[in-house]
């Protein structure tokens, strides 16, 4: 795994120089996690914070009867579970990999000790920042699009704009990235289907018209 080439693709992508990013690199600690394999659970004690390089991780909120939220699923080059280094030190969502995937673990100790360059450091926030603004366009998302809008937003994001895609995981998966039952999605798809728009085979999604 490279490791500085996968730091260069997340927030640590800016003004941290290459000796900074040789630094963080040091302190990284490969892992690969299987399918369906939960990396932390809601509450649990952190003392990491974590790196995709490869695969799909869902992280997601338990309400007391069970139901899930998904609060966002994690691409590559995607950072996570870093709320554990400033706010609390217990991780506020759960963490499962929705396919086999491999990821850098970077220890919360030895990271703060690396906050002590300011260039570093000043790099970090603002990421931390970018993040913020995500959530916040998270919200407005939500407010501003109906299901079906967010269902080929959903698929832009994460598969590209190709007409044929393998989607890698479930229905289920889909409709809570999108904000939506299962049934509703079922339903949009039967009608997306009958109206010509695309074809579900499996796992294999056909678009017969370009992304709104």
């Amino acid at each position: 795994m490279n490791t500085i080439f996968i730091l260069k693709k997340t927030l640590f992508s800016g003004d941290v120089s290459e000796t900074e990013l040789s630094r963080i690199a040091e302190i990284c600690l490969e892992k690969t996690v299987r399918k369906k394999e939960v990396l932390f659970l809601e509450g649990d004690r952190g003392f990491s914070f974590y790196i995709l390089a490869a695969g799909s991780i869902k992280l997601f909120k338990t309400a007391e009867g069970g139901e899930e939220t998904v609060i966002k699923l994690i691409k590559p080059g995607e950072m996570f579970g870093e709320v554990i280094l400033f706010e609390a030190d217990r991780y506020p969502v759960s963490a499962v990999a929705l396919t086999g995937s491999r990821l850098l673990m970077i220890p919360k100790h030895q990271f703060i000790c690396l906050l002590n360059s300011e260039g570093f450091r000043n790099e970090f926030i603002g990421g931390l920042m970018r993040k913020m603004r995500y959530l916040t366009n998270q919200l407005k998302y939500l407010t501003n699009f109906d299901v079906e809008e967010r269902l080929f937003q959903f698929l832009r994001d994460q598969y590209g704009t190709n007409s044929e895609q393998k989607i890698d995981i479930s229905k289920k998966e889909i409709a809570a990235a999108i904000m939506t039952t299962p049934e509703t999605l079922s339903r949009l798809l039967q009608r997306l289907k009958h109206e010509g728009k695309i074809t579900w085979d499996g796992n294999m999604l056909i678009r017969h018209t370009l992304l709104p």
